[in-house]
């Protein structure tokens, strides 16, 4: 049980280096927990300091997720070795898990992360590429319709174990939908005060990008 203990602590600090956090260390030291929205995910890069900061910050958030997921259950660490107890489809979900909350509460940010959307699209791309085509879908259509990203990133995360369901993937055993469910459900906690912003009608859409490469707030 060492290699499950140490792949998923290797997994949670991985997913604790926060992309956009580390892109404003490069850049002077901008701290975006102190602008906008205060969140240190991309929507809130992407709001305060446009789509060539976010962007770079999006693929460290991806790739950490991705990252643990792909290579760790079967890298066999020096002195440690590969656990044949040790079941690589669920040491895969765990690695996937920890860098997701790695990102939402990060040991080097003082537990102060993103919502995890980024890192667990990462995750999804590792395991599942075609889910992740759906998931990514859905996200756009809400998008369009309503123009709020945390609903679109809610009903992307709700639209995984619903795709699974649907293409008959939805096993109770199945590591994979498992992790879809609990996916879903901390996606939601993590976004739980956009929704009491939209259910006070205060939650703000995204307009287009302008020439800086911000986005303008609709009125």
């Amino acid at each position: 049980m060492l290699e499950l203990g140490l792949k998923i602590l290797a997994s949670y600090l991985l997913g604790a280096v926060n992309g956009s956090l580390l892109i404003g260390r490069l850049r002077g030291g901008i701290d975006i927990r102190k602008l906008g929205s205060g969140n240190a995910g991309a929507t809130n890069a992407l709001r305060t300091q446009g789509i060539w900061f976010a962007l770079p910050a999006i693929a460290i958030d991806f790739c950490k997720g991705m990252i643990p997921v792909m290579f760790f259950p079967m890298l066999a660490l020096p002195g440690v070795g590969l656990d044949a107890a040790v079941d690589r489809e669920w040491l895969a979900v765990a690695c996937g898990a920890a860098a997701v909350v790695g990102h939402c509460y990060p040991l080097w940010h003082r537990f102060s992360g993103g919502k995890g959307a980024a890192t667990m699209a990462g995750v999804l791309f590792a395991i599942a590429p075609k889910m992740l085509l759906v998931v990514v879908s859905v996200w756009g259509v809400v998008i369009l319709l309503t123009g709020y990203v945390g609903l679109a990133t809610m009903t992307a995360g709700l639209s995984l174990p619903v795709a699974l369901m649907i293409t008959g993937d939805a096993r109770l055993s199945s590591p994979f939908f498992i992790l879809s469910i609990a996916a879903a459900a901390f996606i939601i906690f993590t976004h739980r005060v956009n929704i009491v912003r939209m259910r006070a009608g205060t939650e703000q859409a995204i307009g287009p990008i302008t020439r800086s490469g911000r986005r303008n707030h609709e009125p």
